[in-house]
Formats: C-alpha cells, sequence, structure tokens
C-alpha cells in the first residue's frame, strides 16, 4: 500500500507488521526515558528539601518545581540537535544517542550530594543534570515517533502511534508504583533521605538493556525516502524551510494543540503534590492517584490509537476534547468538597482517560503531515517547544496561582482554558488517516 501520509508524493512500497522486539525496543526505551524525567516531578517535594532548603517550605517546593522547569528549557535545543541528526543520520542513532544520555543525566542527579553535605554545589549539579535530562528527551520524541509511524503497517499507525504516548504512560506508571510502594514500607525521613533516589536508580539500572533493545533496531529512513525534491525532479533542492512551508498551519495547530496537551499533563502529574501540599492527604494516598490515572491513561492512549485506525484521527480528538472541557471543573469541586481518596481517584482517573483518548492522535497526525526528511527534527521540535514552555512551567504556575489566591479550583481554571484553545485548533487540522483518505478518493 501507499504511503498515504504524503499524499501527492512518491509511493512507498508495502511495508509488513512491525515485529514485537523492535516494538518493545523503541516502546522500552520511551518508557524508560520518560520514567526518568518525571520521577523529579512525583518527589518534588523530597528534592526541593535536599537541595533547595530554605526557612518557607513552599519557597523551597517554588525553587524546586522551578529547577524541574530548568528541564524543559534544554528540549527545544535537544529536539533541533538530535531530531536534525535523525532525519540525516536515521532514527535509530537519534534513539540510541537520547538514550544514553537520559541516563548520564538521571544517574548524576540520583548521586548528586545534598546542600546539607555540599553546599550550593548541590543545586547547581541539581540544575545541570536536569538540563542534560531535557536535552536528551528533546531529541527523543520525533525520532521515535516517526520510526513507529513508518515501521507501522499504513492502516495501523495509530496504533502504533498510540504505543508511543502509552509507553510515556508507562514509564511515569512504573514510576508511580515504585513510589507508592516506597511511600506504603517508608516513614517520611527514610523518604527523604534514599527513597526518592533510589526509585531514580532503578530506572538507571535498565539504561544497558534499552540500549541492547535499540542497537537491533533497523533504520526505517533511506536516502531515496522523500529526499526533499524540487519542482523538477532535482534531488535535495529544496531546503528544510521550502519543505515544511506547505505545513505552515499543521505546524501551528499542532503547537498549540501540544500546548494544551501538555498542560494537561502535568496538572495531571502535580496532582501527587496537590494531595500532599494542597489536601494534605498521607504520602500513600497521594502516590496511590499515579497508579490509578497511569493505569486508565494507557487504556486511553491504546483505545485512541484503535478508534483513530478506524474512525480517523479528528473526530477522536474533538469528541473526547468537549467532554474533557466540560468535565475538568466538576472533578476538582468533586475533590474538594468530598475530600476522599476514592473520589481523588475517580475524578483523576476519568480526566486522565477522556484527555488521553482526545490527545492520542495528535503526534500521528502531524508525524503523517509532515515530510520524511524534516518529520523527526519538525516534530521533535513542535514538541519540545510545546512542552517547554507551558510543560515546566505549568506546575509553578498552579503552585503561584493557589499561593496567592487560596483557591483550590486555580487548576482547573488553567486547565479547561488551556484544553479550550487545544479544542478550537483541533477543528482546523486536515484530516490525514489513511482510512478516510482512502475513502476520498473513491
Amino acid at each position: 500500500m501507499a504511503d498515504l501520509a504524503n499524499d501527492g508524493q512518491r509511493p512507498l512500497p508495502p511495508i509488513p507488521a512491525m515485529p514485537l522486539r523492535h516494538i518493545a525496543a523503541v516502546v522500552v526505551g520511551n518508557a524508560l526515558e520518560f520514567f526518568d524525567f518525571v520521577s523529579y516531578g512525583f518527589f518534588s517535594v523530597y528534592i526541593a528539601r535536599a537541595f533547595f532548603p530554605t526557612q518557607n517550605a513552599s519557597l523551597s517546593l517554588i525553587l524546586s518545581l522551578s529547577a524541574f522547569f530548568v528541564g524543559f528549557l534544554s528540549r527545544p535545543v535537544g529536539a533541533i540537535v538530535i531530531g536534525s541528526w535523525g532525519d540525516r543520520a536515521g532514527r535509530k542513532p537519534a534513539m540510541l544517542f537520547s538514550f544514553g544520555l537520559m541516563g548520564v543525566g538521571i544517574i548524576g542527579l540520583a548521586l548528586t550530594p545534598s546542600y546539607a553535605q555540599i553546599g550550593i554545589a548541590a543545586p547547581v549539579l541539581a540544575v545541570l543534570f536536569r538540563l542534560v535530562q531535557g536535552f536528551a528527551l528533546g531529541g527523543n520524541v520525533g525520532p521515535a515517533t516517526a520510526y513507529m509511524v513508518e515501521a507501522a503497517p499504513p492502516l495501523r499507525r495509530g496504533f502504533y502511534a498510540a504505543l508511543q504516548a502509552a509507553s510515556q504512560d508507562l514509564g511515569a506508571l512504573a514510576a508511580g508504583v515504585i513510589a507508592t510502594v516506597l511511600a506504603y514500607n517508608l516513614d517520611a525521613q527514610q523518604m527523604q533521605d534514599w527513597g526518592w533516589r533510589a526509585t531514580m536508580l532503578v530506572g538507571a539500572c535498565i539504561v544497558p538493556f534499552g540500549l541492547m533493545l535499540r542497537r537491533s533496531l533497523p533504520e526505517t529512513l533511506h536516502k531515496v525516502d522523500d529526499a526533499g525534491l524540487a519542482p523538477d525532479g532535482t534531488a535535495g533542492a529544496l531546503s528544510v524551510g521550502a519543505r515544511l512551508r506547505p505545513h505552515l498551519l499543521t505546524i501551528v495547530l499542532g503547537l498549540l494543540i501540544l500546548a494544551s496537551a501538555t498542560i494537561a499533563n502535568y496538572t495531571t502529574n502535580y496532582m501527587t503534590t496537590y494531595a500532599l501540599d494542597t489536601l494534605h492527604m498521607q504520602a500513600a494516598a497521594a502516590f496511590g492517584v499515579i497508579i490509578v490515572s497511569g493505569v486508565l491513561a494507557i487504556c486511553g492512549d491504546l483505545a485512541s490509537g484503535l478508534l483513530a485506525d478506524r474512525f480517523g484521527r479528528k473526530p477522536v480528538m474533538l469528541v473526547p476534547g468537549v467532554v474533557l472541557v466540560a468535565s475538568i471543573l466538576p472533578a476538582f469541586w468533586a475533590i474538594g468538597h468530598f475530600h476522599t481518596t476514592l473520589v481523588f481517584y475517580v475524578a483523576v482517573g476519568w480526566l486522565a482517560v477522556v484527555f488521553c483518548l482526545s490527545s492520542g492522535p495528535v503526534l500521528v497526525m502531524l508525524t503523517e503531515t509532515l515530510p520524511r526528511s524534516v518529520r523527526a527534527g519538525a516534530v521533535s521540535t513542535i514538541y519540545a517547544f510545546a512542552i517547554a514552555i507551558f510543560g515546566g512551567s505549568t506546575q509553578v504556575i498552579v503552585k503561584s496561582l493557589l499561593m496567592l489566591t487560596g483557591n483550590p479550583l486555580v487548576p482547573a481554571y488553567y486547565w479547561t482554558g488551556a484544553a479550550a484553545v487545544g479544542l478550537f485548533a483541533m477543528a482546523f487540522v486536515r484530516e490525514s488517516a489513511p482510512i478516510k483518505l482512502l475513502a476520498r478518493r473513491r
């Protein structure tokens, strides 16, 4: 079957089903990279005390969340450097490099001594290793997503790309499971002294196995694939900018949708800190929400991919998107009004499912629409800028607004506004699902 994602470009040969070991290589690598990155957010309260101690606990948390934000600032740099390299040298070397670099960042952060031991060098090193993590993760998303879409059978691209999103939630879930187990079995001082470090080092232990898996991957980018032909057929005559210019509207809309999704994702990730710092719940219950939302998010990701292959990308983004906008405020109101663990889990779990259903097709839509020769770098860069601007800042903004207003519904207002913007952008994207393109041609 022709590569319908590049409508009007040269057709590509038929693509067989992707072997399970290759799927595992990409999924495991993505999961571990996100395990490492989001672990910081889950343990921000403890990291604040270790590296940013002050007389004011809220100020320490703000400083810790600001360091979390720093990791997002280097993501666009990694996206441009590693992502564009993935368009020149191939998806595989880009994925291998970003994965190894993430291992360096997580080991370094986990082994950095506390402020009490080495003084100002502790927060400096913590910020440095967050920059390394952000650089690595910024360069991973585009090549990994491009690889999954290019290796997938055309009518299954939505599901294969959904595995990329599911692997991210799997990484967050794994971090949450370990954190919850530790919270149940360690006291507060043990969590502070070494519990959060142990979680990060568990992830680091998987790095060698992930590298071995990714080394076995075949390359999906070849010199004959979408080499950027000029109208007269001259190979390589078009610049990157010229190849992207026809897709500027899609890029802008994709940036708005990913910005909205980023705010949603990191508001959800903040719920553990929200439970500890705002609702004053027990640590075990607060960390437990990571497991609940993580399992449901993975189910939502996979269902979204299947539905997007069957009904197209736009309907699967729009219908759950409307439900999400209508659900956020009632869910947060219920959390604050009833103040029980069950209501907390049900509300956050519902929001996680609806959000993942709506956001699942976004990356595959972008990847299918953009030319092969620039898609890894472009997808990485669009994603990284959305994350850099709104990812790390979300938790800082939410916490700051909570401090200023004392209103526990602040996260809901912020998320609802972002979801409405994302829904607006979704309404204007072009359908890219092969099943829809085939139907139009008939």
